[in-house]
């Protein structure tokens, strides 16, 4: 395949319509990197062929995170790697990938929505030995990871549910992992309800877990196997273990039920 030919497939690849296209479209760039001896960057690519190759592997990645595909948004970043790290006089005056920012950015979100932490700061941790902790904090497209990950850490589940809405989110692309980051951390306040509540209000329950209307919260209590009556979720397996034992506890207060979680998280830390 000609070069022209992979610059008119790539100019394909850019128009929103073709989303359900782009993986027979991606399947012909790469074969053309194939046979430009592109798709891994050697000592003989050149500067061309090295930014040729680059726009096809992050159109992959970001087309991946679309189609809501994080394996193969994996894929690609691995293979986007080399040539991220090749020095700047490779690139000569072809310019620089255009997205690697919102790549590395995307793939630090993916690694804080599956909890891996340790993964998290190691490619934090490169980034800063490689492009410098100043340009890394004036990048946004880094640094909302970075905020998220720190609200994380503080426990502040509030200050994620807001970076995640609205205008806070660099790109539709972020919005993806946004919305699989809340899930998590969702699944992680409700197993900590379970242990720390017999019950609790579902108004108070829409407001614990980020939901959007009482409805959303009977929805999800009923996924999880909870009881919803009289205004209020029951957890079978919590509410058992506290009339076994004599005990009813009751709690009237969204303050009270935040601080609560905050000690029954705690607690589990140290357990």
């Amino acid at each position: 395949m000609a070069e022209h030919e992979l610059k008119q497939i790539i100019s394909q690849l850019e128009k929103p319509h073709n989303l359900h296209q782009a993986p027979k479209l991606l399947s012909k760039a790469k074969l053309g990197l194939l046979h430009l001896h592109a798709l891994v960057p050697s000592a003989n690519t050149s500067p061309q062929h090295i930014l040729l190759a680059t726009s096809v592997l992050e159109h992959g990645a970001l087309l991946s995170i679309r189609l809501k595909d994080t394996e193969a948004f994996t894929r690609y970043y691995q293979q986007l790697q080399p040539f991220y790290s090749l020095p700047h006089e490779r690139w000569h005056r072809a310019g620089k990938p255009k997205n690697q920012s919102k790549v590395t950015g995307l793939y630090l979100l993916l690694l804080l929505s599956v909890g891996d932490y340790a993964g998290f700061h190691t490619v934090l941790e490169g980034l800063e030995m490689s492009s410098g902790k100043e340009h890394i904090e004036k990048d946004e497209l880094i640094q909302y990871p970075v905020r998220l990950e720190q609200a994380l850490m503080e426990g502040s589940y509030d200050k994620v549910w807001g970076e995640t809405k609205g205008e806070r989110v660099p790109s539709e692309e972020f919005a993806v992992f946004s919305e699989v980051l809340i899930n998590t951390i969702r699944s992680e306040i409700a197993s900590c309800s379970e242990r720390a509540y017999p019950s609790l209000q579902i108004s108070n329950a829409k407001n614990l877990l980020f939901l959007d209307s009482e409805g959303a919260v009977i929805q999800f209590a009923q996924a999880r196997g909870w009881v919803a009556k009289d205004g209020r979720i029951y957890f079978p397996q919590q509410e058992a273990e506290m009339l076994a034992a004599g005990k009813d506890v009751m709690s009237s207060s969204n303050t009270v039920i935040e601080n609560t979680l905050g000690y029954a998280r705690k607690l589990e830390t140290i357990v």
